[in-house]
């Protein structure tokens, strides 16, 4: 395989019209997803393909510079490297478990080693899933569609505590009476 070839591949270029076919179920449009790589390669591949599809990326090239950024800006995802300059994968991952912030994030470790005792012993520290490297957009899309089907991350089209729908010229007596309303963008396009 050609250096063109394994780049295709990264970018999930090139796959058969059957899987484009079937339609996908995407996380959140706007899903925050942070990614610790220190390969800038596999970042900018990994951020270009989320950014594509509706999601807002972050990157970060070690654990200590994500552990930081968390804190200010909490990710809803977390795609982490297992080998990193510093601090380890591992050790990042059981930081993340330990912060508030990202204790209930999901998180997918990749590597470039895909030793099933490595898989087994993420699983037991608390990482959601694993992805050798390289990868492919399908690859991916796979992972993530697997995380919203089981309900981990949010998918799109969901509502999570719909706010109700209130007209802004009633009063305060009006708007306990009237009834919650689910908002749509036809509906709010119409008043």
């Amino acid at each position: 395989m050609g250096q063109l070839d394994r780049f295709r591949r990264l970018l999930g270029m090139g796959q058969s019209d059957d899987r484009r076919s079937r339609k996908r179920v995407h996380a959140r449009r706007g899903t925050r997803v942070l990614i610790v790589d220190d390969s800038r390669t596999i970042s900018a591949a990994l951020s270009h393909m989320l950014r594509q599809n509706g999601y807002e990326t972050m990157t970060a090239e070690d654990a200590e510079s994500a552990l930081e950024m968390v804190v200010e800006q909490p990710p809803e995802l977390i795609f982490l490297d297992i080998v990193l300059p510093g601090m380890s994968g591992f050790k990042a991952l059981r930081q993340f478990r330990r912060l508030k912030q990202t204790a209930e994030v999901p998180i997918i470790m990749i590597s470039g080693n895909p030793q099933a005792v490595e898989q087994f012993y993420l699983k037991k520290i608390g990482a959601d899933d694993f992805m050798k490297k390289p990868f492919g957009r399908a690859e991916v899309f796979a992972r993530l569609e697997r995380l919203v089907v089981d309900g981990v991350l949010e998918g799109r089209g969901s509502l999570v505590n719909p706010e109700p729908v209130v007209d802004a010229d009633a009063d305060a007596d009006e708007i306990d009476s009237q009834p919650a309303t689910e908002s749509t963008p036809e509906s709010d396009t119409k008043r």
